[in-house]
């Protein structure tokens, strides 16, 4: 095994997917905005249901898409908005599962535009890709 299974897992088109925390401690998201700015939504539910908007801070990083220096970001909550930097168009955040609410086990981000990646890391088991456990809800 290299990364895929041992390290993270991934879901390339992420926005509005509920991505559960059951089997990892953290997800990151990565933003890249296609279409001139990007608004990020940050949610919390129990297996895809009761979503609420996540009560936590958040502190985003920006670089530009083809590769750069990170900046950090002012810290902000359940809504990140990368706004009109259009030399820094990318956007990434980490959410951590001790970050959501007791009882709550998924993230859900929705993107207003965009792409938005999540890569599920720190796995609790470590399988092969092909046995990974299910990723959305």
């Amino acid at each position: 095994m290299k990364g895929l299974g041992r390290v993270f897992n991934v879901i390339p088109a992420a926005s509005g997917v509920h991505i559960p925390l059951t089997h990892a401690q953290a997800v990151s998201f990565v933003t890249y905005e296609d279409d001139g700015s990007t608004i990020a939504t940050i949610k919390e539910s129990v297996d895809g249901a009761s979503e609420q908007a996540l009560d936590c801070d958040v502190y985003p990083h920006k670089a530009p898409g083809v590769g750069g220096t990170w900046t950090a970001m002012a810290e902000q909550d359940d809504t990140l908005d990368l706004g009109d930097d259009t030399t820094n168009d990318c956007m990434v955040f980490t959410i951590d599962g001790p970050q959501l609410s007791d009882g709550f086990n998924c993230v859900e981000v929705t993107v207003d535009g965009g792409i938005l990646i999540a890569i599920v890391h720190d796995l609790s088991q470590q399988r092969k890709p092909a046995n990974l456990p299910r990723n959305v809800v």
